[in-house]
């Protein structure tokens, strides 16, 4: 029978056997023994042949470590106890960097680990432990260089002290330190201590401790950042959760994330914002009635008030009070802090306030609960401006120790994103102030352009008729009264508007506001007549009164949009919805219009009473509108060009239309028929105002369509624009429809008659160009004919 050495002499000799020997028996349940078995640190000798599944085991467990969310302190005690079984040390510490009012130190958090102790009895209390500044002992000479350090005999290691030794009557003979880093930011120092069995650590020793701090530092930046992104994140997302008003605002974020905060009690102080006092404020202050203010200001000159605080009581019960004009003695602000802060925009970290003799703390209780001051944070909230909105203070942090550098880089970052988020509140604030203003605006300019009942009456004069107001009428009494008022369609002054040649100067305006509601009638799609006689009046009245785009002009389109539905048979392509909506977007295309510009104006809710529209469901309404916009927008010039070709298209495909672009793409199509010349005087008089004013107030030569003194091209230019502008669409028109041949011919018609006039300006310029020539060619005769005309002599 084989004995032990043979069989391991014959497995050396043949490592291809033993692989696949191993292959076989070593199964999964095996493995799994090995990897979940706890190492034995009682045997020293056992870790010098540790095996590679036994290292693989530690390093296993150790990254399931790293993956618990959780207690940091925790984790680092089981890496450090492993630690300590690999590389025998007799104990190891880990010390925390903090600072202190920019003061760096360390401070014991685990202390006197060994392979066997509990957490419990390594975690140190607040209480009892123990601070290194940075310039004292090794551990913090590590934090300091932020690099590891190997001491084999501390006695002769000029940075070594006893300090620590002296506390507790332990001997240190040799150590390992390792800095555990965040970036450059450290964030604490791993301190191994008298190795087990031998006088100093070995080089092997401290390879093997700087592979395993790998792990702790993993653990500690994990933690580290993960706590700086939960602060962050929650903050953030009350900040941006409620931006309608900075109080709830503050509150939002600021309740969200106390369990971050750590302290017992904090306090938001929100300053006044006002830079220059109302007249009403003033004037006490002139009459000597009251003191001028002679306290602090903030950096950009604003008088330091609070005109609320928010209390956050969280020592016991949590309790929050918001205080409205706070007294000047309140609990917070009695001390003069806050004030100075917001005076100077510091951060002012009070580590004793009991041995504080620059700010008045109040030593005992602040009030009913016995709650004593003992420690403050206190921090500017900035806005994007740079303006301090706020001060944020904090007091008495919940383990007993003082705020550190590390609560001042999470509250900052916190106000940080308060102040930022102020912008929206004033934002906000603006917008709804400028909502009030237009509604302000609205509401007089409708005072001024709305149908008065002296005007109602001028047009349905129930008075005469049924001795009552329009409202106590009945409606088929006002529909009779209504179409006996208003002129038959077919003769209005001798015009009839069933035909495209119809002309309303023969008609006055009030005359057309009753050829307006008869379109109407002739559309039949309206109920409410009384309401539109006011619309139609008001429409009226939004014009202004300018040399073209006028009442009369809004009229012209509300008219050629009717005879094109009506005489020119397309209504059967839309609904009456949309008809009702083309022709009451006609009339209203150019409200408002300067003079000098294609500016229009929509109303978005007219008022009750001026709405006609108000029979329609909900959805008819939103279509209605939509299709308001819609027309007015096309009567752009430059989405007429965009579109010209799509029509042309659509009439060599001679398909009838059922899309509702399709249809609304005829309104930028249709230019406004022009009468022979009064017409386009007009518009040519209000092109060369603008051009004056472009002269005068703008010092700036304009176009020649706009300058007066071309006037004499006005018929050269109508040719043009009829030849580049409107010929093409009409002629689409009459071959998609031939009862809008009329409209075209009217166009000809116009057209010829500027040829003539343009012909007779040519025949004039060109006699003047040849009188301008015979006395050039005249004046050079007599110059000599032998003199040279290239080269002169002198």
């Amino acid at each position: 029978m084989s004995d032990k050495d043979s069989v391991e002499k014959f497995l050396e000799s043949n490592p291809q056997f033993a692989k696949e020997y191993f292959d076989k028996k070593l199964r999964a349940e095996v493995l799994s023994t090995a990897f979940e078995g706890k190492v034995d640190a009682k045997d020293a000798a056992s870790f010098k042949d540790i095996t590679a599944i036994q290292e693989s085991s530690i390093i296993f467990e150790l990254v399931k470590e790293m993956q618990k969310v959780g207690n940091m302190e925790q984790s680092l005690h089981k890496v450090l106890q492993r630690v300590s079984s690999i590389i025998q040390a007799d104990r190891l510490s880990f010390y925390c960097a903090r600072s202190r009012n920019g003061i760096p130190e360390l401070t014991t958090c685990l202390f006197d680990i060994t392979a066997t102790s509990t957490f419990d009895s390594n975690l140190v209390h607040p209480r009892s432990e123990i601070v290194f500044p940075t310039d004292i002992g090794v551990v913090g000479h590590t934090a300091h260089t932020k690099k590891p350090q190997s001491v084999a005999d501390v006695s002769k290691h000029s940075k070594f002290s006893d300090f620590v030794d002296k506390q507790t009557g332990y001997k240190t003979k040799n150590m390992l330190t390792f800095p555990l880093l965040a970036d450059k930011e450290v964030l604490g120092v791993v301190m191994a201590l008298n190795k087990i069995g031998a006088d100093s650590f070995t080089s092997e020793d401290e390879k093997l401790f700087h592979r395993y701090m790998t792990f702790a530092q993993v653990i500690a930046l994990q933690e580290y950042t993960a706590y700086m992104f939960n602060v962050l994140l929650w903050s953030a997302s009350k900040v941006f959760e409620e931006l309608t008003d900075i109080e709830r605002q503050f509150h939002k974020s600021l309740y969200t994330v106390r369990t971050y905060l750590n302290c017992e009690r904090y306090s938001v102080g929100l300053l006044d914002m006002t830079k220059e006092k109302e007249f009403y404020d003033e004037w006490p202050v002139k009459l000597g009635d009251v003191e001028p203010y002679k306290g602090p200001k903030t950096p950009d000159g604003r008088e330091i008030s609070f005109y609320k605080i928010i209390d956050y009581l969280l020592e016991a019960k949590e309790e929050i009070k918001v205080i409205p004009s706070p007294p000047v003695d309140h609990w917070a602000l009695v001390s003069g802090l806050p004030t100075y802060v917001a005076e100077n925009g510091f951060i002012c970290n009070m580590m004793n306030v009991a041995a504080d003799e620059y700010f008045a703390f109040q030593k005992g209780p602040v009030d009913d609960t016995g709650f004593i001051i003992k420690n403050v944070l206190s921090l500017p909230i900035v806005n994007k401006k740079e303006e301090i909105v706020g001060i944020a203070t904090f007091f008495n942090r919940k383990d007993g120790k003082p705020f550190d550098e590390h609560d001042e880089q999470i509250t900052e970052a916190l106000t940080q994103f308060l102040g930022w988020s102020v912008l929206v509140c004033d934002t906000y604030d603006r917008l709804n102030r400028m909502e009030w203003r237009k509604d302000i605006a609205q509401e007089m300019l409708m005072c001024q352009t709305k149908c008065t009942p002296v005007e109602m009456q001028s047009i349905l004069n129930t008075k005469e008729k049924f001795d009552a107001e329009p409202e106590d009428c009945d409606q088929k009494e006002m529909y009779k009264l209504l179409r006996a008022t208003c002129p038959v369609a077919t003769n209005v002054h001798g015009e009839s508007l069933l035909l495209f040649s119809f002309s309303d100067f023969p008609s006055s305006e009030t005359d057309l506001i009753k050829a307006g509601i008869r379109i109407f009638f002739e559309l039949n799609v309206v109920e409410k007549f009384k309401t539109l006689t006011r619309w139609m009046y008001t429409v009226r009245k939004g014009y202004r009164d300018i040399t073209y785009h006028n009442w009369r002009h809004g009229f012209n389109v509300g008219h050629t949009m009717f005879c094109l539905l009506q005489t020119g048979k397309l209504r059967r392509y839309y609904s009456d919805l949309d008809a009702f909506a083309m022709v009451a977007a006609a009339f209203c295309h150019d409200i408002d219009h300067r003079g000098t510009n294609n500016l229009y104006q929509t109303k978005q809710v007219p008022p009750p009473s001026l709405n006609i529209f108000c029979n329609l469901q909900k959805r008819q309404f939103e279509t209605v509108q939509h299709l308001f916009d819609v027309c007015i927008i096309a009567t752009d010039l430059a989405l007429y060009f965009k579109k010209r070709t799509m029509f042309q298209n659509i009439v060599n495909a001679t398909e009838p239309m059922t899309d509702e672009k399709e249809a609304t793409a005829y309104i930028s199509n249709n230019p406004v028929r022009k009468e022979i010349s009064k017409v386009a005087l007009m518009v040519a008089a209000e092109f060369w105002e603008q051009g004056d004013l472009e002269r005068n107030v703008l010092d700036q030569q304009p176009i020649p369509m706009m300058d007066r003194n071309c006037s004499a091209q006005l018929p050269k230019m109508q040719c043009g624009f009829i030849d580049f502008v409107c010929s093409f669409v009409y002629k689409e028109f009459s071959r998609f429809h031939k009862e809008i041949q009329p409209m075209f011919d009217g166009l000809n018609n116009n057209r010829a008659h500027w040829a003539e006039q343009a012909e007779v300006y040519n025949a004039k310029m060109k006699v003047i160009e040849d009188e301008k020539k015979r006395l050039e060619d005249a004046a050079g005769g007599n110059d000599g004919g032998g003199k040279s005309k290239t080269c002169t002599i002198c």
